[in-house]
């Protein structure tokens, strides 16, 4: 990892979103739970919705969830951690309907009051991008002011990530949620190289940098 500043974040809950799907969001949860464990907070990782489940031991689990119980060195109910495991790798609003599932805000915050109560910090980490719908009825924004906890931005260095960076930064603002910084994350392998969309991305967002994460073909 390279140097990522947690001293800086806040105690209580952080939403972690992203600029897409697939941009590394629960690698960089991952890698700020160990972070903060680093320096003597007690944390959990949570993922309240999560498609593209299998069935284990006759549950339904998420890898990304589990990465996070990992990460987190957890031993909280995984059902806390995942209240919602949908089967189907799609859009969580169409996994649910698949299953007649009906994701509901009660469900996930006493949750993470349940998680809350053995942790300094909990990570709740989103779905795809900011604007992704947890349901035909509910946005991640709603979510986040349920929690009432501030936002990490993870942006996936790649091409077109200026843009996205920017249009999620504005996106989550405009929602009235607080945005305390952004991560860089190295999705593409050989990309910016020399730094410079990086550099770039720190002179064009508004929003502190947290760091950046080299890339993990893993």
């Amino acid at each position: 990892m390279e140097s990522i500043d947690v001293k800086s974040l806040p105690s209580g809950g952080l939403f972690v979103t992203g600029t897409d799907t697939e941009i590394g969001k629960t690698h960089s949860t991952a890698a700020l739970l160990r972070a903060l464990r680093a320096v003597g907070r007690r944390v959990q990782g949570m993922k309240p919705v999560a498609s593209g489940c299998e069935l284990v031991d006759g549950a339904w689990c998420n890898e990304d969830a589990l990465a996070l119980m990992t990460a987190a060195g957890s031993t909280a109910a995984y059902a806390d951690v995942n209240p919602y495991a949908l089967p189907t790798p799609t859009a969580p609003q169409l996994a649910a309907a698949e299953t007649g599932a009906e994701i509901t805000l009660p469900a996930i915050t006493a949750a993470y009051r349940r998680l809350s109560a053995d942790a300094d910090t909990v990570l709740v980490e989103g779905v795809g991008g900011w604007l992704a719908p947890l349901s035909d009825t509910l946005d991640q924004a709603d979510l986040v002011r349920a929690l009432d906890v501030p936002v990490v931005l993870v942006v996936g260095l790649r091409l077109g990530c200026i843009n996205h960076a920017r249009l999620t930064e504005r996106a989550v603002l405009a929602d009235g949620c607080r945005l305390i910084g952004w991560l860089g994350n190295a999705v593409a392998p050989g990309f910016d190289t020399d730094g410079r969309y990086f550099e770039a991305l720190r002179r064009s967002l508004r929003t502190p940098c947290l760091g950046r994460l080299p890339h993990a073909p893993a």
